[in-house]
């Protein structure tokens, strides 16, 4: 976690140092145009931002295994399954076996799901990644690694990405749900592949 209490020995003034001017102002844009495209989705189609996300890559990949959805979602297991439980519950995908693996379990949107879908806007994940995309790839080179080097000094870097703008306390409600009703599986670690 990110240490408290920590302050900056002198504070940014004028023009002491525009760098760091100019990535705060970054930052503030960002988030705000990522919350506005999350506000915009809830109240369009009642989906959160994580919610509208997974659904549009359930969308493009019919039956895809949690596995798979995680790897769409570049998050993890854990993240992905949670943001599922709520979409079943809400009737807005169904999650089947496989007919050619009973291991495995597939997920496949509604039309309820579809019906949300239209109504939503685009969700704002996929909005900074299409930003992120749209950089040279020395320029996507250089803010992933200048974003990875912050989030170090933060101390933040070892910390779970989760979906934007989620709240982890429902990925922690669900896995504990699962390891109570002896389903719980550990988290797949961030980057492998499904076997």
């Amino acid at each position: 976690m990110a240490k408290q209490g920590n302050r900056p020995k002198e504070s940014v003034t004028g023009d002491e140092d525009q760098d760091v001017i100019r990535s705060v102002d970054a930052f503030r844009r960002i988030l705000r145009e990522l919350r506005l495209h999350a506000r915009k989705a809830e109240l369009a189609s009642g989906l959160s931002a994580s919610q509208a996300f997974v659904l549009a890559m359930i969308a493009e990949r019919p039956g895809a295994s949690v596995n798979e959805i995680a790897d769409a979602t570049m998050t993890d297991r854990s993240s992905a399954a949670a943001v599922l439980d709520r979409l079943t519950e809400r009737g807005d995908v169904v999650r089947q076996q496989s007919k050619h693996d009973r291991r495995r379990a597939e997920f496949t949107i509604t039309a309820s799901g579809r019906r949300a879908m239209r109504r939503a806007p685009t969700p704002p994940t996929v909005a900074l990644v299409d930003g992120i995309r749209a950089l040279s790839r020395p320029e996507r080179r250089a803010l992933a690694d200048s974003l990875t080097a912050l989030t170090q000094t933060m101390g933040v870097g070892n910390e779970p990405a989760g979906m934007l703008f989620d709240d982890p306390a429902d990925s922690r409600r669900t896995t504990a749900s699962r390891t109570a009703s002896g389903t719980g599986r550990t988290p797949r670690p961030r980057g492998s592949r499904p076997g």
